[in-house]
């Protein structure tokens, strides 16, 4: 049986991981996805993420298959919330970025580990909020986190050249 786990990202994951957001990034475009497209995110955002020890790996059987960032500190994109409210707008919440499978791995519900995972970890540090944005077409993003409870609390400006606006989300366990 395959061993599939999760695990801190580490500086020789560098290449396995630039290689699925290099795939992420292919797949976006592929669906007129404009997010990821402005060259972000880039090996800068991978190693800052591993640097503050935020960024994740999904191993399976000992190779890399995704990558995401769970972040425990407030992302000031999220501090003016458009179209809506935060539930819960003055609790802590951790934040999850950077979410990708490897083109090799998608269709096989890895994304939903990898995701579980996440929340356990963001609970086992005495999270119970958790936000993500998405573009408004990534639709493959917006069943995942709905699957997990996530609820459309409005829209966010972020750092993109391209096209800022995200749907954002929310969920409180």
């Amino acid at each position: 049986m395959p061993a599939i786990y999760l695990r801190s990202a580490q500086q020789q994951d560098m290449a396995a991981i630039l290689q699925i957001i290099h795939e992420a990034k292919v797949f976006l475009k592929a669906a007129g996805n404009p997010q990821w497209q402005d060259g972000h995110p880039n090996q800068d955002y991978i190693q800052a993420d591993i640097d503050q020890h935020n960024g994740y790996v999904l191993m399976h059987n000992y190779q890399v298959v995704g990558y995401s960032a769970l972040v425990f500190a407030p992302d000031p994109s999220y501090a003016h919330l458009k179209n809506g409210t935060w539930q819960n707008a003055d609790a802590p919440y951790a934040v999850i970025h950077r979410t990708a499978i490897s083109a090799q791995y998608r269709g096989q519900k890895l994304s939903k580990f990898l995701f579980s995972n996440l929340l356990s970890l963001g609970i086992a540090q005495k999270y119970h909020n958790f936000r993500i944005d998405t573009h408004a077409v990534n639709q493959p993003m917006q069943h995942l986190i709905a699957d997990f409870g996530f609820q459309k609390r409005g829209q966010v400006l972020v750092t993109d050249k391209i096209d800022p606006l995200r749907d954002a989300f929310e969920l409180n366990l």
